[in-house]
């Protein structure tokens, strides 16, 4: 049985005790409103970079990108032009598709057995609770500009109008808060009930999805359940961008909570798997075209290197050859007769 899924769980509530601790009980309010945020952004930041600088020098000498279809060949050949694309257009059409919509994922395939015979199957399920979260997330993140800006950009206020257009009372229900949580849950569900899936999760698989869990609930809470003074939070974020920090008294401790969640994340997020973020964007098995038939690729490591031929190995090695009857490109010249040998050496030098 995978318990990794408890480690991961245990982690998280031992991470809400810190702030819980260190804002009620200790006072550090500057701590965990100030310094805190402003250490988590730092260390994202340069390790984001580090990441992204670190994989766009590694050198990529040969062509390796991900082929599933048609090669570009005969005229009368159609070439898959988006699943094998040959020129930099197609690839950028990929990879477009691939970060917008998923479009590898979608065509992920799951295997299973009907009536005692394999079946592969596609796993739409998966891509559709991918799709749901990363596009929750991203919304959340977007709104959430407008505690750092005044005045309130209108892309921010537009997507609000669009994420709130089923009013359900007030205050306003955001539906990307609510997908966010379920989509978040719902991957989670699916590395715990899946047995394939399981048995191959680790614990640092399940901490990011608890941790988002925790930074969506604590959010949810704050908005429709417990209050929390929304003008003191939005001073403190415009003094964080503005380099003026200033730490309003009674925001209340559910949102330090939740801040020091986040800090938790941007710190960690450059050490983990949602690195991907960034990585796609430098996978060869993406981003290169498949043009290996009109172009040559040459390992540029390539140094010389002293090669021992077959004619020079075959003449070092001609008379063993034969006398165990090996076959030979060049036969072994006709040795003279030993009288002949005997009088050629007692014949004297005619320069002597």
């Amino acid at each position: 049985m995978n318990r990794n899924y408890m480690f991961a769980l245990i982690a998280v509530l031992a991470l809400f005790l810190i702030p819980y601790v260190g804002v009620a009980a200790l006072g550090l309010e500057a701590l965990f409103g100030v310094i805190l945020p402003y250490l988590a952004v730092t260390v994202f930041v340069v390790f984001f970079i580090y990441r992204v600088y670190g994989w766009a020098r590694s050198a990529v000498p040969f062509p390796i990108p991900t082929t599933c279809g048609q090669h570009k060949g005969l005229p009368y050949f159609k070439q898959a032009t988006i699943d094998n694309p040959s020129t930099k257009g197609n690839v950028v059409i990929r990879m477009i598709l691939e970060i917008v919509l998923f479009r590898s994922l979608f065509r992920n395939t799951k295997y299973s057995t009907r009536d005692g015979k394999p079946y592969y199957g596609l796993e739409k399920w998966l891509w559709l609770f991918a799709l749901i979260f990363h596009y929750a997330f991203f919304t959340v993140l977007f709104r959430h500009l407008r505690f750092f800006t005044e005045p309130v950009w209108f892309p921010v206020q537009l997507i609000e109008r669009i994420d709130s257009f089923m009013q359900v009372g007030l205050p306003v229900v955001y539906l990307s808060g609510v997908a966010l949580l379920v989509g978040v849950t719902l991957l989670f569900l699916r590395r715990v009930l899946i047995p394939q899936v399981k048995y191959i999760s680790l614990a640092s698989d399940f901490f990011p999805l608890f941790l988002i869990i925790a930074i969506a609930g604590t959010g949810i809470l704050m908005r429709y359940f417990i209050k929390v003074d929304v003008v003191g939070a939005k001073a403190l974020s415009l003094g964080l961008v503005t380099l003026h920090p200033t730490v309003p008294e009674g925001i209340g401790l559910l949102f330090y909570i939740h801040l020091f969640l986040v800090c938790v994340l941007l710190v960690y997020f450059p050490f983990s798997k949602l690195m991907h973020v960034a990585g796609i964007l430098f996978s060869p098995t993406r981003n290169m075209a498949t043009n290996t038939r009109e172009v040559r690729h040459v390992n540029p490591w390539n140094y010389p290197v002293k090669v021992h031929t077959y004619d020079e190995y075959e003449d070092e090695y001609r008379k063993r050859m034969v006398e165990v009857g090996l076959p030979m490109e060049k036969e072994l010249p006709p040795e003279a007769p030993e009288e002949e040998q005997e009088t050629a050496a007692d014949t004297p030098d005619e320069k002597e």
